[in-house]
């Protein structure tokens, strides 16, 4: 598993941590033991991320303990892997109970459609991670160099292939699990197998895993909710008569890069051919066999597979697939995609079965003065019948209720308020944010917390430029350019630079198609109302019919269209830049 691009480099740290660890063992239990401080070894810290957690800490808090001569207030955010963000009702009241009793009195959905618990302390990491084993869930990969979270349109009852494609996500999340048994030893408090053969603990990713994360989504159009080109391997199920032919196979994505590196980039994936269901498993297997072979370990800011495909190019990707398949892809099959958010309210499926999805911004689930919204999904949970799927959009889907438990879990809605889609606005319905501050240590700006603010500015502006409330415009913030709520594909984003201050992003597809472009760089909130604007205002007055507000800034020429990740910090002329009163 060494290759050409390993040689020209001395290999970075976590490489050489992760062959040290003994497959992920380290010294967390020695960590996890030491009573001196609430946090673990820098390199512990490391390897805890492939078990599901980060270090983190309180970072509204740091000054003043420092001032105190106290160290961090240490903390830990821990991640479910849950493939296609299924989740029971018993499970739903077990991490219910969890998150009130260890993380802050808060559940947070994902844009990888799952669950993560906030402000963990050491001494309780073991216990919340074997709690979520309890209810036969686990948090193994969800973060690390390995397969994440495999994610899939959230609904398996609106049709047949719906059912089968979530299979699908179950099969391709299992079939990547890590192998190694220090997950159940240091959690679980599983014995160690007496003369187990180290070499044989991780028979696909081998001692050093893969360079970095890995991402696995399958859309079905004509629905893009998952963002399926920002995966590293995204599938597109093509069906016909609700039986599912196979998946075109798109490889390459990703939403990550670095302020003024412009050697980082966000991509989209390039869509390399077809298989069938019964190939599935091979092809992908494949894919990510390659990425672990020739990704880039020496400089981790290029060691995502989109890098490892534009280092050499995507015809040798191909070529490297099929040798090592032994046949050849079959050509694309035709697909057409006409959003990338969620539907919301009630839907009723062709078995008679209810389902109910609920706008939550930024996937916060706590209860507030306005709103039981925890204490509401707890009661419907003690009588749901169905289950509850999260999307990738950070909402939430109560499933397959039945026509006689509808009016029960009706009631439940309207007595503790819970969010119901009629009283948001399109922008907010649709709208992401990870979290930042105060607990991600990347976070250069506020996100999750000035979310709402911002979009009630935003909807103010859009009213006095004439535009309604409810026209669907997609709206993103992060708190860094990593791009955990995927800001690149969206109309309007807005990417942390520093505190209190953003890069302003506009021109992505409403499908998530196309990426968006820089338009102005370092803003404050109130300097980007004051951009967009006058942009509205113009789009109100001569936007074409059905023309959406990332085709028209491109058609007017306020951003350029972005044909390959290569091209997102191209600058552009100055004599060529639209004035702001175009």
């Amino acid at each position: 598993m060494t290759h050409d691009l390993q040689q020209k480099g001395k290999l970075s740290e976590e490489e050489t941590l992760k062959v040290e660890s003994h497959y992920l063992r380290g010294t967390i239990q020695q960590s996890l033991a030491d009573q001196v401080t609430g946090s673990i070894s820098a390199d512990d810290a490391k390897l805890l991320k492939f078990h599901g957690s980060y270090q983190q800490d309180d970072r509204d808090l740091r000054t003043e303990r420092m001032r105190q001569k106290l160290e961090p207030a240490y903390m830990f955010m821990i991640r479910v892997r849950m493939p296609g963000g299924v989740c029971s009702p018993q499970q739903w009241l077990q991490l219910d109970e969890l998150g009130r009793k260890y993380a802050n009195n808060s559940l947070r959905i994902t844009t990888r459609q799952t669950f993560q618990f906030h402000g963990v302390i050491k001494r309780h990491l073991k216990s919340v991670i074997a709690g979520i084993n309890h209810a036969l869930l686990n948090t193994i990969a969800a973060c690390g160099d390995v397969n994440r979270n495999v994610v899939c349109h959230n609904n398996p009852y609106l049709s047949p292939i719906h059912a089968t494609v979530y299979e699908w996500s179950k099969r391709l999340s299992d079939h990547f699990l890590p192998r190694t048994q220090a997950y159940h030893e240091i959690w679980l408090d599983q014995k160690k197998v007496v003369g187990t053969e180290p070499e044989n603990e991780e028979p696909l990713y081998g001692k050093t895993y893969l360079p970095r994360k890995f991402k696995i989504g399958i859309a079905i159009p004509p629905s893009n909710d998952i963002d399926v080109f920002s995966q590293d391997l995204g599938l597109i199920a093509i069906a016909q008569d609700n039986q599912l032919l196979g998946f075109n196979v798109c490889v390459g994505g990703g939403m990550g890069m670095t302020h003024s590196e412009p050697e980082t980039y966000p991509r989209l994936g390039d869509v390399i051919g077809f298989c069938t269901p019964e190939q599935l498993l091979e092809v992908a297997e494949n894919i990510v066999k390659i990425q672990r072979d020739f990704g880039n370990r020496v400089d981790r800011k290029q060691a995502r597979l989109k890098y490892t495909i534009d280092s050499r190019s995507v015809d040798w990707f191909k070529a490297e697939l099929n040798h090592r398949l032994g046949w050849s892809l079959a050509p694309e099959q035709p697909y057409l995609f006409e959003n990338n958010n969620d539907h919301f309210g009630w839907i009723k499926d062709s078995q008679g079965h209810w389902h109910l999805s609920l706008s939550l911004l930024s996937g916060r689930i706590r209860d507030t003065p306005d709103q039981s919204l925890m204490t509401g999904l707890r009661e419907i949970a003690k009588i749901h019948k169905g289950d509850f799927r999260l999307t990738t959009n950070q909402n939430l889907m109560i499933a397959n209720i039945s026509r006689t438990n509808k009016p029960k879990i009706a009631a439940l809605v309207k007595k503790y308020c819970l969010p119901l889609p009629e009283q948001f606005s399109a922008i907010q319905r649709d709208a992401l944010s990870c979290v930042a501050f105060p607990t991600c240590g990347l976070a250069m700006a506020e996100s999750e917390r000035t979310l709402p603010g911002f979009l009630t500015r935003l909807e103010i502006a859009m009213e006095k430029a004439g535009l309604d409330k409810d026209e669907q415009i997609t709206v993103r913030v992060t708190g860094c350019p990593n791009g955990c709520a995927r800001p690149y594909i969206s109309e309007i984003a807005l990417v942390g630079k520093s505190l209190g201050r953003y890069n302003l992003y506009l021109g992505a597809d409403f499908a998530g198609q196309r990426l968006n472009k820089l338009y102005r760089e370092s803003l404050t909130e109130d300097e980007i109302i004051t951009e967009l604007t006058p942009i509205f205002a113009h789009y109100a007055r001569e936007r074409q019919k059905g023309e959406h507000f990332g085709d028209f800034v491109i058609r007017s020429g306020y951003v350029e269209a972005v044909r390959h990740g290569s091209e997102f910090h191209k600058p552009r002329p100055e004599k060529e830049r639209i004035t702001q009163n175009a």
